[in-house]
């Protein structure tokens, strides 16, 4: 199915050439000139200070804190090879993925290959003998990474562990008596509290930004979500800030810059950190063992709407539903089946897939997950012993379905046989010339859309021709009749909506679709 964004969820990374950009004041504009009275000029030097009281709970001035903590922020820069064919053109603000670019300065060396790729970040200092933490985007792929402290001193880093699911990464310096800070854990600011950025944007340095907590738990609708709610920080975050610490107004650090929202490439103050209490349990696993290991079960999820929650009469109920099981996997093993509603993972309840997924990775390999679920409307649990949650690639490569045999949206001329034609989908039996024609396995079983009105709702959720329905309202289909009176069933139980499980090059979706 198609989600539908506004603007861009980028990570804050800056590159060579930038700085330059920024100085020039590309893009400035004088306002226009404006007939007044002469308006006599003060000299600073003799105007004295201004004596204003701040209110409750504002600082009068960041200086202090920031003297404090500053000498622990660093930056970072960045060598990499890359493959000549991912290059983009110059000045070309975004990558592939919706993602800010590097403004990279590609080398060609003679003989290296590869071109090479300069960029920068930030970090910080969390001990005395050298260990930093960044965005694991910052230093992913580097070949050379070099630490400039606040004094000035270049130093050359080693990679101790990256954990792309988070997008977090430590390296270390040699070296001891470094300033640090520490993480804060026991308290979190409330929203509207005053919060302070630093960082090195653009490559000018440490910088510092101040602004406000505006919410917690935001949703960045990328992988990491799965495993981060962020904190939405409403202070100038720049290309170049991605690491560095986010402080209270204390000193102590409560999240990582991790990401801005853009809609044109540039800062428009509303930036993403990663929570404090993610950040030091992650960090604290890549210094001892180099990576993070986290729980798995073996099963694709979804979120479980109110909405589909309506369609099959259980109220504004919200949960995860497995939409596949993994052949062998630990979830296979205990009896998880596609269709279960899970409502709880050892007691902790669930009311999203990522909610979900957050509580099985929490649990260490080996151990007991209870899920409570609901299967055909009754309630049941089931005891999973959990396995280590495989890499991001492998489990790309299991989710990676074969190819169909047509393009959706065609629909081909099969006029031997009868389509029946519900909620503006043209509906056959998956006989053996429709599953050759869509490369389907004998394995699938349930109801092809043979056609599809473009005006319908089923169309606008995206919904496709070449699509086989599986299940109405948690229940198998095998007919176009069956799809037909589960329908019928809706109308007369007053529901606005049903439930269809469809399948889609070899991914499952359930979908809720307007009745009337």
């Amino acid at each position: 199915m198609v989600a539908r964004k506004t603007g861009f969820i980028v990570g804050a990374v800056a590159g060579a050439g930038v700085a330059a950009a920024a100085l020039a004041g590309v893009g400035l504009r004088m306002a226009p000139a404006q007939a007044a009275e002469p308006t006599p000029l003060i000299r600073t030097a003799s105007a004295g200070p201004v004596m204003f009281a701040p209110p409750p709970g504002a600082p009068m001035s960041f200086a202090d804190i920031f003297e404090k903590v500053s000498p622990a922020v660093v930056s970072i820069d960045v060598t990499s090879r890359v493959n000549a064919g991912a290059l983009r053109m110059p000045n070309f603000p975004f990558g592939p993925n919706g993602k800010p670019g590097e403004d990279q300065d590609p080398q060609e060396e003679p003989g290296a290959g590869r071109p090479r790729q300069q960029s920068s970040g930030s970090g910080f200092l969390i001990s005395a003998d050298g260990y930093i933490v960044t965005n694991n985007h910052v230093i992913e792929g580097a070949d050379e990474i070099t630490v400039t402290l606040k004094d000035g001193r270049e130093l050359k880093a080693k990679l101790v562990g990256r954990d792309e699911n988070t997008d977090l990464a430590v390296i270390k310096v040699e070296g001891n008596g470094f300033t640090f800070v520490t993480f804060e854990n026991a308290g979190k600011p409330r929203v509207g509290d005053w919060v302070i950025a630093v960082g090195n944007p653009f490559g000018l340095g440490g910088t510092a930004t101040a602004g406000i907590v505006s919410a917690y738990g935001r949703n960045l609708n990328d992988d990491s979500s799965q495993f981060v709610d962020y904190v939405q920080i409403d202070a100038p975050i720049n290309r170049g800030n991605s690491g560095g610490p986010t402080f209270d107004v204390y000193g102590r650090v409560i999240g990582v810059n991790s990401a801005i929202f853009s809609p044109t490439g540039g800062s428009v103050g509303i930036g993403f950190a990663i929570p404090a209490d993610v950040a030091d349990s992650i960090t604290k696993q890549l210094i001892s063992g180099g990576k993070v290991v986290r729980g798995y079960i073996g099963a694709q999820i979804q979120n479980f709407t109110s909405e589909m929650s309506q369609a099959i009469g259980l109220g504004d109920l919200k949960a995860a539903v497995v939409k596949a099981v993994t052949p062998g996997g630990p979830a296979a093993k205990a009896g998880l089946m596609v269709d279960d509603i899970v409502l709880s993972v050892n007691g902790v309840k669930v009311e999203s897939s990522t909610a979900l997924t957050r509580e099985v990775a929490r649990g260490a390999a080996g151990s007991t997950l209870r899920l409570e679920i609901l299967r055909d409307g009754r309630a049941r649990t089931i005891d999973i012993r959990s396995g280590v949650r495989p890499s991001n690639e492998e489990l790309a490569s299991t989710l990676r379905p074969d190819a169909d045999g047509a393009a959706p949206g065609k629909s081909p001329s099969n006029p031997g046989v009868t389509r029946v034609q519900v909620l503006g989908m043209g509906l056959v039996p998956l006989d053996s010339a429709a599953r050759k024609r869509y490369n389907l396995g004998s394995e699938v079983q349930g109801v092809l859309i043979d056609s599809l009105k473009a005006d319908s709702d089923a169309a606008e959720r995206g919904i496709a021709v070449g699509n086989v329905i599986t299940s109405v309202n948690l229940k198998a289909v095998r007919t176009p009749a069956d799809v037909a009176a589960a329908v019928d069933a809706a109308k007369k139980a007053g529901r606005p909506t049903i439930l269809l499980s469809v399948l889609f090059r070899g991914q499952l979706a359930s979908v809720p679709v307007k009745v009337n």
